[in-house]
């Protein structure tokens, strides 16, 4: 067993985006080097130092603390002084710390079919690939066991939390399944990986819209399935350091109203209330089936309001085509919205239109959407929050909703507003906006170290035949670039931000952290 420090001191550079007071700013990178420790204990940041600049002036740093390197081989202090672990990033591989990414919205039983769509649209994709995969998780067993989930079940679940571990993925906000074991098991493998995660089990009881194998047999089942899982949750983190509860129907076409109600009354029913995720206005025809299905409700998001479902801790995933009147009852009630461009690209649902959003005062992060979306990194969907916000401003609805005839560019997301909602937005929408997506003192460090790699420094020309036979032979790692990302030293350092966001991926991501503890280190 590693020896416990009572500090971590990360030393090096430190990239991150301050925290804005308004949804309608622009955020900037900030960057600084130097030093920043965190404590052991609870896994926040205790501190910084941003004059330590070389080794010299790092052991006087130490020093004053009354620390010492614990890894160091020769140290005059080390029987009189406090060991610490330290963490370095390394100047000449291009390495920062960066703050963990958030998903806000993920499916984790649909990780199969990651790539799969075929031509279809949302609702005939559902029953076409996800809801046969989804109830693959059903187990014999009517108890809470997470043991009695399908073998393949359980080896879903660990992938899915070790392949958005290693995309630096240290909090998300997962869907489930109705199925009580199996839910639980997320939960169990979320807590022994160390990731930090909303799970919710998926509540749907309206057999005239879900398929007869797979359907809560009634709306007092699902609640009473959801307290199971509940329970279970709080019992296995009790003070919700890191996993937490989060009540999950579906989208409103898949619920009664018995069942939309009971879920807002069983939110409310704890204290704090309980968070609540589910889906809204993703696609056109979604929305036309909700008008059929509930014609007492002025829109989508009244519906859900009805039934109490619409409250400061609601994240609501897509929201791609809300009026204006739905955009601002979701501002008021304080509800939180889950872009998710990737899936809304690859299922043809729609461009959201996140700068009315913003603009209008609405809370926004990012999610994946797997497995409507294709990639479980958010650096990914980053991207494509960046590349939907460059089209939108062409689309017919969008001009009707400005009013605009023709795309003026302030549509546009900048790649430091997308990393934003990465960050510091997804950490408000998941309702932990003084905690993470940042570094400031107190918060908790859930972070990545990125490493871009060195710029490859020639002594030969590279027509010189024996440079282009010593390149045979050697990785592309060990002649300098990590991944896609190629550095050429001549960038600024915000440049080579704008290379990670745009050509970045897991491989550039080196070790992540989460409430101050190693998770993942790129093997």
């Amino acid at each position: 067993m590693a020896m416990a420090y009572p500090y971590t001191v990360y030393r090096g550079t430190f990239i991150h985006l301050p925290r804005l007071s308004s949804s309608s700013a622009k955020p900037e990178l900030a960057r600084n080097q130097g030093a920043l420790w965190v404590s052991s204990e609870d896994g926040r940041i205790k501190g910084y130092n941003w004059q330590v600049r070389d080794d010299a002036s790092f052991q006087s740093f130490l020093s004053r603390h009354g620390w010492t390197d614990a890894d160091a081989t020769t140290n005059a202090n080390a029987n009189s002084s406090t060991k610490v672990k330290v963490v370095k990033s390394n100047d000449e591989r291009n390495e920062f710390f960066f703050p963990g990414f958030i998903d806000t919205h993920i499916h984790a039983p649909q990780f199969p079919n990651i790539g799969l769509f075929g031509s279809a649209g949302l609702l005939d994709w559902l029953n076409e690939y996800t809801y046969p995969v989804e109830a693959s998780f059903e187990s014999n067993s009517q108890d809470t066991d997470p043991s009695h989930t399908p073998p393949e079940g359980l080896r879903v679940y660990d992938q899915v939390v070790a392949r958005t571990l290693a995309h630096g993925t240290t909090c998300a906000s997962y869907f489930a399944t109705i199925h009580v074991p199996a839910t639980n098991a997320l939960a169990a493998l979320c807590h022994a990986h160390g990731q930090r995660a909303f799970i919710g089990r998926v509540c749907m009881d309206n057999r005239d819209q879900c398929p007869s194998y797979y359907v809560d047999q009634s709306a007092d089942e699902g609640f009473n399935a959801t307290k199971s899982t509940i329970d279970y949750i709080q019992t296995l983190d009790p003070k919700g350091t890191l996993i937490s509860p989060i009540i999950t129907p579906r989208f409103a076409p898949s619920c009664s109203n018995h069942s939309l109600d009971g879920l807002g009354k069983l939110a409310a029913s704890y204290s704090p209330p309980l968070h609540i995720q589910t889906h809204i206005s993703e696609t056109t025809d979604e929305i036309d089936l909700v008008h059929q299905l509930f014609p007492e409700a002025a829109s989508y998001a009244d519906v859900y309001d009805k039934a109490h479902l619409l409250t400061s801790r609601t994240i609501l995933a897509h929201g791609v085509h809300l009026t204006r009147d739905e955009r601002a009852l979701i501002r008021e009630r304080g509800s939180k919205v889950a872009h998710c461009p990737s899936s809304n690209s690859a299922l043809g649902s729609g461009l959201a239109p996140v700068r009315i959003m913003l603009d209008e005062g609405l809370t926004v992060g990012l999610g994946t959407d797997v497995s409507g979306g294709y990639s479980p990194s958010i650096l990914e969907v980053a991207r494509q929050a960046c590349l939907v916000s460059r089209l939108v401003g062409y689309s017919a609805e969008f001009q009707q909703m400005t009013g605009n005839s023709t795309s003026t560019g302030h549509e546009r997301l900048s790649v430091e507003e997308s990393l934003y909602l990465a960050t510091r937005g997804g950490a408000a929408v998941v309702d932990m906006a003084d905690d993470i997506g940042g570094f400031d003192k107190g918060m908790i460090w859930d972070a990545q170290l990125i490493e871009l790699g060195a710029v490859q420094n020639n002594t030969v020309s590279p027509l010189d035949v024996a440079h282009v036979d010593g390149l045979a032979g050697r990785s592309l790692a060990e002649s300098g670039p990590v991944g896609n990302v190629g550095l050429f030293g001549n960038e600024t350092w915000q440049e080579q931000i704008q290379k990670w966001m745009w050509g970045g991926d897991d491989r550039n991501v080196k070790n992540v952290w989460v409430q101050g503890k190693l998770v993942h280190t790129r093997k």
